[in-house]
């Protein structure tokens, strides 16, 4: 943690200062607002301005500072916090040096940096290295346990690693830079058989290939997939520990479906790129880090999801790679008609790989008894609701060998007749997929009611309609500002104070303005026609033709050119685009 400072003259302060708050410490973080330089200081030469405020990061111009946070538990003795509220405080203390114009992108970035902030799901532990998982912290050397959070951390994880560049260079400021990683935590103590444990879930999403829904999709050059999340599932009892790892992302070659206004855009595969290099790269880094890979491949084997389903059946035996397993399931054909049960099929299919990949377990002495030697990768389209359903399926197999090797659970206890912990278990997985689904899709996800309650739902289906309808909405009207904040949160587009437009000044076309506008009064004047009919019935028709025809005809334009009129994202390359 740090408290904030300012220096004594507040109104024309210069510098900040963040002092550590572990114990004993005297050393302060004083960042120069005029030169940006950041030293070490003593805390005689600060008044405090703010306390409780948490790990800082900064941009070129601005201070980031978690001002509130919320305990969400403790991880083998580390408070683990998450980040509740925050704000953007500028270096220069005014912006009269500003054009209009940049005065006016300035606001706009501004909000762009505030729209990620305000996405749920921010977590930082100040002593403890939450981007990595309990087997892989086990398996590190003294060198790494001596390295600051900042070095060590998994790079995937840490979404404000852009944001702490600068502290990188200098050592002596380390302890000032707290990684902070994005997704969703949970920790639940729970009973059974009158043993309390420790049951916690961490989802982490990745910042390569990070961005919204439809506008990321596929992986980039480097093999990382979109919407990609390690979620791990530690269980706590007794001084043992227990870890399950799985993963989801993207289907990880070079595809596209970009927002047109129709309900469903249609995949497109790319027809100019070298897709076993993106494949083989992605899979080396999977192996490299989690072993063997069972890929579970949920979408549908039929209609526009086929013909992806079909190519990337042909890329990983194309690899021919002994340590990739590929396992096709189409989730929608065999749920058909709520027959959800049929979900085990799936499970039942994969049981004995799962067995073979264990998990990782350490017994109350700390000896290891096994290491986890694979993960399961699963995907849909958005890598969100089927997902996230097969992935709980699949951690509670888990999790009932773990608590009978743990002696919690007797030998012929099954963990679904533990009605206290499964409603535990079952809420968290569905907040995990909603956490999840909010920051990719802009919605909570869909089929949580079976994840809360086993069953599916009269209910659960209109409230899928709603979150469709809400997607539907926010992917072709609000989301190409969602990517461009993302991008310039992380660092991939950089802000430069130059005379030159940036890429916000872009102006649409005429045509993009007026069409509305003339489809919307046709429409109007039709229904007025409706509503006021004239002398005779054959006038009226004849009104009520001509402005519908009108309405119907700029419909038409729109939907044939509806790339042209959602909100597409200004800042970030073509070729990120394509």
């Amino acid at each position: 943690g740090a408290s904030f400072y300012s220096s004594p003259a507040l109104t024309h302060h210069i510098k900040f200062y963040i002092e550590a708050c572990d114990d004993g410490a005297d050393a302060v973080l004083a960042i120069d607002r005029v030169s940006n330089e950041m030293t070490l200081t003593g805390k005689t030469l600060c008044t405090p301005l703010r306390n409780d405020v948490t790990p800082v990061t900064n941009t070129r111009m601005y201070l980031i500072v978690i001002t509130k946070k919320r305990n969400v538990g403790s991880l083998l003795g580390h408070a683990v916090w998450k980040a509740v509220d925050f704000d953007v405080i500028s270096y220069k203390k005014t912006v009269l040096h500003l054009t209009e114009d940049q005065t006016q992108d300035n606001k706009t970035f501004l909000s762009m940096i505030n729209n990620v902030l305000t996405t749920d799901g921010f977590y930082f532990c100040t002593d403890y290295d939450l981007t990595h998982t309990l087997q892989r912290l086990a398996n590190v050397s003294h060198d790494f346990q001596e390295m600051s959070l900042l070095e060590r951390a998994d790079q995937r994880f840490v979404w404000n690693g852009s944001l702490l560049r600068e502290f990188l260079a200098q050592p002596e400021l380390h302890k000032f830079a707290i990684p902070v990683v994005h997704g969703f935590i949970v920790m639940k103590p729970c009973r059974i058989n009158g043993k309390i444990f420790e049951w916690i879930l961490i989802s982490r999403r990745s910042c390569f290939r990070a961005g919204v829904r439809y506008y990321v999709r596929g992986i980039d050059s480097e093999g990382h997939a979109a919407n990609f999340v390690e979620t791990e599932q530690i269980v706590l009892y007794n001084g043992g520990r227990a870890s399950f790892v799985q993963t989801r992302g993207s289907m990880p070659f070079f595809w596209s479906q970009r927002p047109n206004l129709k309900y469903k855009p249609k995949p497109l595969i790319s027809k100019n790129t070298n897709h076993m290099d993106g494949i083989q790269r992605h899979f080396d880094s999977q192996v490299l880090i989690y072993g063997k890979q069972t890929i579970l491949n949920l979408v549908n084997q039929k209609g526009s999801e086929k013909p992806l389903e079909q190519a990337f059946a042909k890329m990983v035996s194309g690899m021919e790679n002994g340590m990739i397993k590929y396992v096709a399931f189409d989730f929608h054909k065999e749920c058909s008609r709520m027959r959800w049960d049929r979900l085990n099929i799936l499970v039942d299919n994969v049981a004995e790989t799962q067995d073979e990949y264990s998990c990782f377990l350490v017994d109350t002495e700390g000896k290891v008894l096994s290491q986890q030697k694979g993960t399961f990768r699963s995907n849909c389209m958005d890598c969100l609701d089927r997902t996230n359903v097969i992935q709980s399926m699949l951690a509670r197999r888990s999790i009932q060998s773990q608590l009978q090797r743990m002696g919690v659970l007797h030998v012929a206890q099954r963990i679904e007749e533990q009605a206290d912990f499964e409603k535990i278990y079952k809420n968290a997985w569905a907040d995990n997929a909603n956490a999840c689904a909010k920051q990719y899709a802009g919605t909570g996800a869909l089929k949580t009611d079976f994840t809360r309650t086993g069953k599916r739902t009269q209910m659960g289906l209109v409230m899928d309609g709603v979150n469709s309808a809400i997607r539907y909405y926010k992917n072709n009207f609000s989301d190409g500002f969602r990517q461009d904040s993302i991008d310039l949160f992380l660092g991939n587009y950089a802000v430069y104070e130059t005379d030159g437009p940036t890429p916000l000044r872009i102006q649409k076309d005429w045509k993009f303005l007026t069409l509305p506008i003339i489809m919307v009064v046709a429409f109007s004047m039709c229904v007025i026609c409706l509503l006021m009919a004239g002398d005779t019935w054959t006038e009226t028709l004849a009104y009520v033709l001509f402005w519908g025809t009108a309405a119907a005809v700029t419909a038409a334009v729109i939907v044939f050119n509806g790339r042209d009129f959602v909100d597409a994202p200004k800042l970030v390359q073509k070729e990120k685009m394509d």
